[in-house]
């Protein structure tokens, strides 16, 4: 018998250090809603010593906006004797001796002991996790203000260049040469729309380009005079997001090729249509079509050796894009690109 309660009072001692020792602070509250005992790490988070708590209510480790309804959760608690966190869904605050207040995680399980039901609550300091949330937060909207500015200024820069080739198109009395000026004008006018809807946006790492469409195209119409009123744009987009890396070839490819169904497609005020769709399809794959029913392309026209440059940059993209591009000459003309989005982007 005394080997028997020897052995006991070590198990006990052995299981008070281990509770002692545990990383975590815990608090053992009877049904009263006393503290009956603490563990080290308890006292160091709280700033008592036992003996100053031990006896006390739970609640003095508790802001005092909190009391009042605590005692009422912690009958509830007793009523269900269900392990489950404290207050989920909500801040929870503890409360030092100096009278600070700290976030906390608390966890509550029933415990039977000899002195009937008491409830052991685990808890966690989350001051540093919070700390370190809020460090992430701030670092991510001064990455945020920073992309937003840096998209800013390329817009700017842009609108700029745009300005300087207009006033070089107003003094030069060469057709042809005003005729280059407009044309790349407009192509400066599609980069800096692309960066105006990314400046605009929520969402840096994608460009909504049915909205940049919207922004382009009935701008290009205006650029070509009495066209605008002769020429109707279809954009069909299905709600299409690309990448920037994506999205720049791939507005100067729209940008190319509406130019040139609006040059070349409607002679002598022929009304008629430009249809732009593009869609995302199974496999990453982005499908883009630019199509009208005016005048095809002359079968005399060798596309793949053309001194146009408007072609010539389509060509580039197109490989830039890594993808494939088909052309019907007539009936409706269409110029089919097809490639697959960089999942890396």
């Amino acid at each position: 018998m005394r080997c028997m309660a020897e052995q006991r009072i070590g198990l006990n001692e052995y299981l008070g250090q281990a509770f002692d020792r545990i990383p975590v602070a815990m608090v053992v509250v009877n049904q009263k809603g006393e503290i009956t005992r603490l563990n080290q790490l308890a006292e160091t988070t709280f700033g008592y010593t036992s003996s100053e708590l031990i006896g006390q209510q739970v609640e003095v480790l508790i802001p005092s906006r909190y009391r009042p309804a605590h005692p009422g959760y912690r009958q509830g608690f007793l009523a269900e004797t269900n392990a489950r966190p404290m207050g989920a869904g909500r801040d929870l605050s503890g409360l030092r001796k100096d009278g600070s207040e700290f976030p906390v995680e608390i966890g509550i399980n029933p415990v039977q002991t000899g002195e009937g039901p008491m409830i052991l609550s685990v808890i966690l300091d989350l001051s540093e996790r919070k700390q370190s949330e809020k460090r992430i937060q701030d670092a991510l909207q001064q990455k945020d203000l920073l992309l937003r500015e840096v998209h800013h200024r390329v817009k700017n820069n842009l609108q700029v260049i745009h300005s300087l080739l207009d006033l070089q198109a107003l003094k030069s009395k060469d057709s042809e040469l005003v005729d280059m000026l407009r044309d790349s004008q407009n192509r400066v006018r599609s980069m800096s729309l692309i960066h105006q809807t990314l400046y605009q946006s929520q969402n840096f790492a994608q460009v909504d380009f049915q909205r940049f469409l919207g922004e382009l195209l009935p701008r290009l119409t205006e650029a070509y005079g009495s066209l605008s009123n002769q020429v109707r744009i279809v954009i069909n987009a299905h709600d299409v997001k690309l990448p920037i890396n994506e999205a720049i070839p791939c507005g100067l490819i729209v940008n190319e090729l509406v130019s040139n169904a609006l040059k070349h497609g409607f002679p002598a005020h022929q009304a008629g249509q430009v249809e732009v769709d593009i869609r995302e399809v199974e496999g990453n794959w982005i499908e883009l079509s630019i199509s009208d029913d005016g005048q095809g392309i002359p079968d005399d026209l060798d596309l793949a050796r053309t001194d146009s440059l408007g072609l010539q940059l389509v060509n580039l993209l197109t490989q830039q894009l890594h993808g494939q591009l088909e052309i019907q000459r007539a009936k409706p003309t269409r110029f089919s690109l097809r490639f697959q989005l960089d999942t890396a982007s």
